[in-house]
């Protein structure tokens, strides 16, 4: 494969393979996503997790996957990549896949927002006023204010170790479009402090009428806009087609993702997943699969987290069946969400770095790369057949 045709960027959301060297500045020694699921679930379970294509892609070269037995033969190209930015957060590990290395932290708000902050965000939207305000798990809060949240019409509005605003309402009650509205105001707020995201988290249901409440799939991201050109941009530039599949657009505020499919969960992005690879004709498809972060790291759920990789496993194994010899996957993580670490909040971690074509070699031992931006660049070089500045395309070690 001198130039490849297309290309399937899929990112495991959350699934870290193990510290990092400053892992400890960030509070997260002894953190490993992949590798503490493994364990835990052999424990627990007294079975090893079933990964049998990510074994044969090399997965256990780059954190031991407890109890499983070593393939026979390993078709992949396998490694892991340190973050460069100074962050643990969905933005800046995405922006840094695609060349831009954020440099400076996104603040994060341990107290809350200011009054002063929340005075004007209320008074923009006539809003009765706002509940919460303070770092929260985003379950947690729902159980702790939802029914207030009811009572009241005011929003539920937390944050967490990450740069994010979010805001929590009932999508019926309050209604979704309104919940839209409120947060695209909050964007420009937070475009002033240097807040990375805003989240829109809808849930439904009523406890009082016999029905838990239970966050929808109607989330909706406002990131800042990227400050800078990514590899997305030169592709679309390019004439190269670009599609994001789950919350990529949102991540990148719109910009070099000119056609995005949003999803439910990482069932329905799997299958969106293989639909394109049985029907796409050419340029990146780049898939965010956010299941293992939203639903089972940030809740500690180590028995779904380990369900979640399976079910992935399976759709990856069709995935490289229907693939063209001219095609590349690549597999890869924003940032680490241990399941079985302290907490609810992202780990600091690498991410594994996989990545398989029919006619690249097999066995390749990438290593460690110094950067998440090496990925883009491989993506980038990939399907134009030229270098990107941003990082060191691993391509040249496949072919």
């Amino acid at each position: 494969m001198k130039k490849a045709n297309r290309v399937f960027w899929i990112v495991l959301d959350g699934v870290g393979v193990g510290e990092t060297p400053d892992a400890k500045q960030f509070g997260d020694l002894g953190a490993n996503t992949l590798g503490n699921t493994a364990a835990e679930t052999l424990k627990k379970r007294g079975s090893p997790l079933k990964l049998p294509n990510l074994l044969k892609l090399g997965i256990h070269h780059v954190t031991p996957i407890a109890g499983a037995t070593e393939p026979s033969e390993i078709i992949g190209a396998y490694g892991k990549a340190r973050e460069q930015s100074k962050g643990k957060d969905t933005t800046s590990g995405h922006w840094e896949m695609t060349g831009l290395v954020v440099n400076h932290a996104f603040p994060v708000f341990e107290k809350g927002f200011s009054p002063e902050t929340l005075d004007r965000w209320v008074k923009e939207n006539q809003l009765p006023g706002v509940l919460g305000n303070y770092p929260a798990s985003g379950t947690e809060i729902i159980e702790k204010l939802g029914i207030e949240h009811l009572e009241t019409g005011k929003p539920i509005l937390y944050t967490s170790g990450d740069s994010v605003w979010q805001v929590a309402a009932h999508e019926e009650v309050f209604g979704l479009e309104r919940l839209y509205s409120i947060c695209k105001s909050a964007r420009k707020i937070c475009d002033e402090l240097n807040v990375g995201r805003v989240i829109a988290r809808p849930f439904v249901g009523d406890p009082r009428k016999g029905t838990p409440f239970k966050r929808t799939y109607n989330r909706k991201d406002y990131a800042q806009l990227p400050f800078g050109p990514t590899i997305l941009d030169d592709l679309t530039a390019k004439k190269i087609p670009v599609l994001g599949v789950g919350k990529i657009s949102n991540i990148f505020a719109g910009r070099g993702v000119p056609e995005n499919i949003d999803t439910k969960g990482n069932t329905d992005g799997l299958r969106v997943t293989l639909e394109q690879v049985q029907t796409r004709e050419s340029g990146l498809v780049y898939v965010n699969l956010i299941d293992f972060d939203m639903n089972y790291g940030h809740r500690r759920d180590v028995a779904g987290f380990a369900m979640a990789l399976e079910e992935a496993d399976t759709a990856i194994g069709k995935i490289m069946e229907a693939m063209h010899a001219d095609d590349l996957l690549i597999l890869t993580a924003d940032h680490g969400n241990d399941p079985t670490y302290r907490g609810t909040d992202h780990t600091r971690e690498h991410v594994p770095v996989i990545a398989y074509s029919p006619s690249l070699k097999k066995g390749v031992d990438l290593g460690v790369r110094t950067s998440f931006a090496d990925m883009g660049a491989t993506v980038y070089e990939a399907l134009t057949s030229e270098a990107h500045p941003s990082g060191n395309s691993f391509l040249n070690q496949l072919i």
